[in-house]
């Protein structure tokens, strides 16, 4: 994991291998567009106020995630400067945005892979900008190498960030930076899950590493394996998993606060690979199935991050972990599950799995009647052909709730979209064997399998469902702190939910 820490020493005396400042789009400036961001102050007074027409005259121009090299000025012990694009000024009397921040932190970490230590000269106007650049350097820094001799194109992680500008005795700033340091370190181990291949992360390996973790941090976890399963009359879990050689695992990990006065249940999809079962997905479709248990990683992750901020709420996270495969054994299409609720599903498509394993985890989770339930799933391909690959859908049985999610994930950077349940759209599941079934009419598939969900909420309960199967796996190229693969995402919206519910400020 990169270092971090704060710095007051002056830019032109640290020993380092880059200073990172930011540049920025504005019509209004003396270099005809370019301004130097503030707290580069000292770096362009070095080049006799001219930084910007320097950067000008080498093709920069302030875009986000834009990066230009340029050797570091006279007198100064770090060999190079670089400058990483902000996006527009802000209007007159506002600052850069928390985003903005994090992302340029973010390209900046990740273009130096291989130094061993750079300073951040960022703006930073209070100890929010502070956290900002933090969490995005250190998301920004992330690699995942476990799997190969050397590290990605043979560059190890920038191993250590000076932050300068901050206030390294400032309460308000060592606990911004603790916090970003706890939450990008668990969001980069949920990183690494969804990443791991599955002949790896079998049920049983991520059900070790989550009791592991939960140990460390002193959360209590219960982990019921198949018989347990069994017994306890979990049917969707044991049903998605009877195809495999790996059998299935429910994994409750509890993190309680003597303070709290509010329960938050997070529940998270596992497939540790999605075959799609006899139902099997079509060629093409298979190669990064490992990421099917992201919203597992993601609530794992978020029970994690609660436990090391000692929020003041009670936190249970419900991880259902099952590999679905195809074999003698699998559950085939036609068959009727009994659920964990009593509740009677007939199976019309064995790869419509992850509502199954989730069904029992949210019926389970009601039973201690939290004050809302939010389950995190990459579940349908229909939510990413209506939100694209960066945006998550919001479901919810509570409008006011619904609202309070999307702008928590508009705040930490997470973009999402508020989706309806339609009342109509349930009719579609009606079966004639069972109590309900699988699947339900083709078009709006992303909002049936949310009304499915809401089928095994408890009565009473506030309810929202995150389908995150867009943004949680990165097929395309690295931007800002966003890595290629698995990404984490929610992580960060699960936390600062539990945040304002420990404030008092639960939707």
């Amino acid at each position: 994991m990169t270092a971090l820490t704060l710095s007051t020493a002056a830019a032109s005396g640290l020993r380092a291998d880059a200073i990172v400042v930011g540049v920025a789009k504005g019509a209004a400036s003396k270099s005809g567009g370019l301004v130097v961001a503030p707290g580069a102050e000292a770096v362009d007074k070095a080049y006799d106020g001219k930084l910007a027409a320097v950067l000008e005259t080498l093709g920069a121009s302030g875009g986000e995630g834009e990066v230009t090299k340029l050797p570091a000025p006279s007198g100064f012990k770090a060999p190079v400067v670089l400058a990483v694009g902000l996006g527009p000024v802000p209007e007159k009397d506002e600052t850069y945005d928390a985003e903005a921040l994090r992302r340029a932190a973010g390209v900046a970490a990740r273009t130096l892979a291989g130094a061993k230590k750079a300073a951040f000269a960022l703006p930073v106007e209070d100890s929010g900008d502070a956290g900002a650049i933090a969490e995005g350097a250190l998301l920004g820094a992330y690699s995942f190498d476990a799997y190969k001799e050397s590290a990605q194109d043979g560059k190890a992680p920038l191993a250590e960030i000076a932050l300068l500008g901050a206030k390294p005795r400032d309460k308000a700033f060592k606990a911004a930076v603790e916090r970003a340091l706890a939450v990008t370190e668990e969001l980069n181990r949920a990183r690494d899950l969804v990443n791991t291949p599955p002949n790896d992360l079998t049920p049983e390996a991520f059900a070790a590493v989550a009791s592991a973790a939960a140990k460390e941090h002193g959360i209590k976890v219960q982990v019921l394996d198949e018989k347990a399963l069994v017994k306890g009359g979990f049917g969707g879990i044991l049903g998605v998993g009877a195809g495999s050689e790996a059998p299935p695992r429910l994994v409750k990990l509890s993190y309680t606060s003597s303070k709290a006065d509010k329960h938050l249940a997070f529940v998270g999809k596992g497939i540790t690979y999605d075959s799609g079962g006899i139902s099997l997905k079509p060629a093409g479709h298979n190669e990064t199935m490992k990421c099917d248990m992201a919203g597992a990683a993601a609530v794992f992750a978020a029970v994690v991050a609660a436990a090391r901020l000692g929020l003041k709420v009670n936190v249970t996270g419900w991880l259902a972990l099952a590999e679905n495969m195809p074999s003698g054994s699998a559950t085939r299409p036609g068959d009727v599950l009994r659920m964990y609720s009593g509740k009677t599903v007939e199976v019309l498509n064995t790869d419509a799995e992850g509502r199954l394993v989730l069904a029992d985890a949210i019926a389970k989770a009601s039973e201690e009647t939290p004050d809302a339930i939010v389950d995190v799933a990459t579940l349908t391909g229909a939510m990413m052909l209506a939100l694209g690959n960066r945006t998550f859908g919001i479901m919810a049985n509570d409008d006011a709730f619904r609202t309070s999610i999307h702008e928590v994930a508009e705040e930490v950077g997470e973009p999402s979209w508020p989706m309806p349940l339609p009342s109509d759209l349930r009719k579609g599941m009606d079966s004639a064997t069972a109590d309900i079934a699988n699947m339900g009419e083709r078009m709006g598939g992303g909002l049936v399998a949310g009304l499915f969900l809401q089928e095994f909420v408890g009565e009473g309960i506030t309810w929202a469902h995150l389908d995150i199967a867009g943004p949680a796996f990165n097929e395309g190229g690295a931007s800002g702190y966003t890595p290629k693969g698995g990404t984490g995402s929610a992580v960060r919206t699960l936390v600062r939910l539990a945040e304002r519910t420990a404030d008092g400020d639960l939707g």
